[in-house]
């Protein structure tokens, strides 16, 4: 609950210049055709650095770790497999080369873009000569016309994608120079009042985690409320929605802010060569403020949950941790997960 309230929005709304909305598609899903249940390996680690893992992503043979509240730096570079620890970069602090937040990070090539909603920066980090470190090479200042980036993609090497926050579509494109170029897609809810009165509070509501994949050309957004899937494909202008048993995000507005009422629902997204992966929490903020009153102070989804490129639900995985961030590799069989609960964050399933 805490930190999705540090997460809430402003409620400007800004005027741009909308793209066609793709052809949609909305469909129900009631369950998985399969559920298989994963036990995890604890990764153990040469050094304690982590408050809040947050997301992980590998390249090759580096792995980075995000943490959301960093003390130090945002960002910690280990070696794959073995997580050595080679350096840390992200520097916390309000000077002009350092970061006032992390919301997540971004593989493209052998660089890695962050982004920092306090500062409104993209940020490109590449290796040194010794591939140890991650040294700052290049820094994006966005639009003031887009509101507070929670999350972004990188679209070929000039462009990202970045949800939009307004209410007035469901994504921002933004050039190189961090100018907004267009907008495309509505947020897909059945609430007509609040779309037409309270679009801020429902874009708010409708904060989604996403992921893109050039290979497929698929985009897929997963909502932090209720249980929704949306996949684009960017190749052919499909839009599906795909709706689980908890219903599109529940909330109140107040103030111009949407306050959440339902349930917390997916918490991290991946877009493979052939599935799409996502992190499932299912857990009410009903429960979730009993269990702070009794000093239960779990954070993370037992559950990922794997569908088609097209949107059909394949697979239920239940997980022995509760975990935040995932990293997904098919070829291998092996999922890594971020346990923010834990002292050793680090999980490793294995799918086979």
């Amino acid at each position: 609950m805490k930190t999705f309230i540090n997460l809430l929005l402003s409620s400007a709304i800004l005027t741009a210049c909308s793209s066609p909305a793709p052809q949609s598609k909305m469909a129900a899903y009631a369950e998985f055709p399969e559920t298989r249940e994963l036990q995890g390996k604890v990764v153990t680690q040469d050094t304690a650095l982590f408050r809040y893992p947050f997301r992980i992503r590998v390249q090759d043979e580096r792995t980075v770790v995000m943490d959301l509240h960093g003390e130090g730096c945002f960002c910690h570079v280990f070696s794959y497999p073995d997580f050595r620890h080679l350096s840390s970069f992200g520097k916390r602090g309000e000077a002009p080369e350092e970061m006032l937040s992390a919301e997540n990070i971004r593989w493209n090539g052998q660089s890695l873009w962050t982004l920092d909603a306090n500062k409104s920066e993209l940020t490109r980090f590449g290796f040194d000569s010794s591939g140890d470190s991650l040294l700052r090479q290049e820094t994006v200042g966005l639009d003031k016309d887009i509101l507070r980036a929670l999350d972004f993609v990188t679209y070929g090497d000039s462009t990202f994608i970045i949800p939009d926050y307004s209410g007035d579509s469901r994504f921002c494109w933004v050039n190189r120079e961090g100018k907004l170029l267009r907008k495309m897609g509505k947020i897909p809810s059945s609430n007509e009042d609040a779309l037409k009165n309270a679009r801020p509070a429902l874009a708010q509501a409708w904060r989604s985690f996403i992921d893109y994949n050039p290979e497929n050309g698929v985009l897929a957004a997963v909502t932090q409320l209720g249980e929704v899937l949306e996949i684009y494909n960017l190749q052919d202008s499909t839009h599906v929605v795909r709706i689980g048993p908890h219903g599109e995000p529940k909330f109140q507005v107040s103030q111009g802010y949407g306050i959440p009422t339902g349930i917390m629902g997916f918490s991290d997204v991946q877009v493979t060569d052939s599935a799409v992966y996502a992190v499932f929490h299912g857990r009410s903020f009903k429960e979730i403020a009993q269990n702070a009153r009794r000093g239960i102070h779990v954070d993370g989804g037992k559950y990922i949950y794997v569908f088609s490129l097209t949107g059909e639900p394949l697979r239920r995985y239940v997980l022995d941790h509760h975990v935040c961030g995932i990293s997904v590799n098919e070829r291998e069989g092996i999922i890594l997960a971020t346990d923010v609960n834990k002292d050793e964050p680090i999980i490793k399933y294995k799918m086979k």
